[in-house]
C-alpha cells in the first residue's frame, strides 16, 4: 500500500485503500484487482492514464458522503475530482467503495497526492509517485540478458 495518513474516527475505519488500474465485482461477491500500483514510471511524461480505480474498504457504522480527489504536485491544483457518493455502514458493518478515473493527464513528474474525504473533511491521504523511466546505461551490462 502506499505512504497513507489517516484521520482515525471511532465509528468508522478504512481497512485498506488499493490504487489500480481496474476492479471487477466477480461471482461470489469477490472483487478483483487489475493493474495494483503503488507508483507510476512511464518512458515520457506527460502521459495519460485511460482509467485508474480507487478502492477503499471501509469497517464501522454510519451514514457518511465519499469522495476522492487528486491533487497534483504542489498541491494547488486538481488532477481530478470524483462525485460525492453516499457510503452506508449498518453497525459492524463493511463497504467496499470503488471509484474510477477516465483518462487522466499527468503533465508533470513529482508527488501526486490521493486523497479520501468524508463529508467533506480529509481522512486520509496516500501519496502516489510519478516519474520518468530512465534508459538503460549503454556501458552497463543487463543482468536479464546473461
Amino acid at each position: 500500500m502506499p505512504a497513507v495518513r489517516a484521520n482515525h474516527s471511532k465509528t468508522i475505519e478504512l481497512v485498506y485503500q488499493i490504487l489500480c488500474d481496474d476492479a471487477r465485482l466477480e461471482v461470489g461477491n469477490k472483487l478483483s484487482f487489475m493493474g495494483v500500483f503503488q507508483e507510476i514510471y512511464v518512458p515520457e511524461i506527460p502521459f495519460g492514464l485511460p482509467r485508474m480505480a480507487v478502492c477503499n474498504h471501509w469497517r464501522g457504522a454510519g451514514e457518511y458522503l465519499s469522495e476522492v480527489r487528486i491533487l497534483c504536485p504542489g498541491r494547488q491544483q486538481a488532477l481530478a475530482v470524483s462525485t460525492p457518493s453516499q457510503l452506508s455502514l449498518p453497525a459492524h458493518g463493511f463497504n467496499t467503495n470503488v471509484t474510477f478515473f477516465l483518462n487522466l493527464h499527468f503533465a508533470q513528474a513529482g508527488e501526486y497526492v490521493v486523497q479520501t474525504l468524508l463529508d467533506s473533511k480529509l481522512f486520509c491521504e496516500t501519496i502516489l509517485r510519478v516519474g520518468r523511466l530512465l534508459p538503460p546505461a549503454e556501458d552497463r551490462p543487463n543482468p536479464l540478458l546473461n
